[in-house]
């Protein structure tokens, strides 16, 4: 076995990190990954940050917390820590705590940047088995990669070929302290029940079982990997511009097609894989209802919806129908729930006329109750219930378009259009979604 120094260093190789960030829970697999990242940190003096994710769940928070800042200055790595709120909600606490990690560590990263966690060759056995006890197919058995994207980002885990002992001796003769969480030893938990009741009687039977499982983890992302090859066309076929599924396309595919191309859309949107249950209620429930239904599947991130024959992901958000707040020229408007700014330019290329603007107060709203408005191309004033159907706007975002009135007036919904009374050359009205 190659010294883990060594095995880290390869893992990197090739990899044209901007910033490396180290998710350091404390625990021995991530102490030893600091002491790596702070030899590595010295030959090649790459930016690196470690982050440190306070559950809250243990009497030993804080103290951990602490003790990770102490490594942290020892080491010459910036640490940051960061404070979660748990809220299972159905879920189990295991998975909760995951989601709100991976969450906080993915505040800071950009793109260009590598996250490292610290998973070993004992944590893929057991995430095999668990992907085994649900019934998984090769997308579960594929286990953790070694490699992957995240957000922009790209994760790597150096020590997924490692075992749990070796990484343990490491530290021992590096003279490393670290953290045991107790709730480690908690066997209601699946992952400590197999590691504690299971995987010590698989590995005294067959010594090599860890290697046999990353192998058939590989063979199974392989052939993951060629379905999505193969399928990738379709997929392409199949995908709207607005991201959203075109139902009557996926209606002419066998079964088993289409339930892949779903699998494969939940994936390109990173989002957990539906079971087979969820992937049959989409196709039954929401693709298939009756065409004046608004169906729709709640699932843990979001929802599933269907509008003008095709399927969409909506993910969580928050009900924005209330806030308002006035719009100065020039000015940017921060919009509520991550929607965005608005900003009324001076543009003589614009299509709004200043003039007729400054007749009243200008306010951006996001209800349209009641509102009338009379788009540039259209012969008669209507409902704006009536013209975001005649536009093709989704239900669910009727409440989440900026919409600037003058007074009482409607000027404009943002990017959708101008009201013929508001039409000019002074200036333009901008939606920027990228903040």
């Amino acid at each position: 076995m190659d010294s883990l120094s060594a095995v880290f260093s390869r893992s990197l190789d090739g990899t044209k990190a901007n910033k490396i960030v180290l998710a350091l829970s404390g625990g021995v697999d991530s102490r030893v990954l600091l002491e790596l990242l702070s030899c590595y940190q010295r030959r090649s003096a790459i930016s690196c940050l470690a982050v440190h994710v306070h559950h809250g769940l243990s009497t030993n928070a804080n103290d951990w917390a602490e003790q990770c800042q102490n490594w942290c200055s020892q080491a010459g790595i910036e640490l940051v820590v960061e404070k979660v709120q748990l809220s299972p909600q159905g879920h189990s606490i295991e998975e909760c705590a995951r989601e709100a990690r991976y969450q906080a560590l993915e505040k800071h990263l950009d793109v260009g940047d590598v996250l490292l966690t610290g998973q070993h060759s004992d944590d893929q056995l057991e995430t095999f088995l668990l992907a085994l006890k649900r019934g998984s197919g090769p997308k579960g058995l594929s286990a953790m990669a070694k490699k992957m994207p995240f957000k922009g980002a790209t994760l790597i885990r150096p020590l997924l070929n490692v075992s749990r002992e070796q990484i343990e001796q490491y530290a021992v003769i590096k003279d490393l302290e670290w953290v045991e969480d107790e709730s480690n030893q908690d066997t209601r938990f699946d992952r400590n029940f197999i590691r504690h009741q299971i995987t010590p009687i698989l590995k005294k039977r067959w010594i090599h079982i860890h290697s046999a499982v990353q192998r058939t983890s590989e063979l199974c992302a392989d052939q993951e990997a060629l379905l999505e090859e193969l399928l990738s066309d379709k997929l392409a076929q199949a995908t709207n511009g607005d991201q959203s599924l075109l139902i009557p396309f996926l209606a002419q595919q066998s079964e088993r097609v289409r339930t892949q191309l779903i699998r494969m859309w939940f994936a390109t949107m990173q989002l957990k894989m539906p079971s087979r249950e969820h992937l049959n209620r989409i196709w039954q429930e929401v693709a298939l209802a009756q065409q004046d239904a608004n169906p729709i599947l709640n699932l843990n991130q979001g929802q599933v919806r269907r509008f003008s024959g095709r399927l969409y992901w909506v993910s969580a958000f928050v009900d924005v129908t209330d806030w308002q707040q006035e719009l100065e020229l020039n000015q940017p408007v921060i919009l509520p729930d991550d929607l965005g700014s608005l900003t009324l330019i001076n543009s003589s290329q614009g299509n709004l006329s200043l003039l007729a603007l400054q007749e009243a107060p200008l306010n951006v709203i996001f209800n349209p109750e009641g509102l009338s408005a009379h788009p540039v191309e259209r012969r008669h004033s209507r409902k704006l219930k009536k013209l975001f159907q005649e536009y093709g706007v989704p239900s669910w975002l009727r409440r989440r378009l900026p919409i600037l009135v003058c007074g009482e007036q409607v000027v404009a919904i943002a990017n959708l259009f101008i009201d013929q009374q508001f039409v000019g050359q002074d200036c333009e009205l901008i939606w920027d979604k990228t903040l």
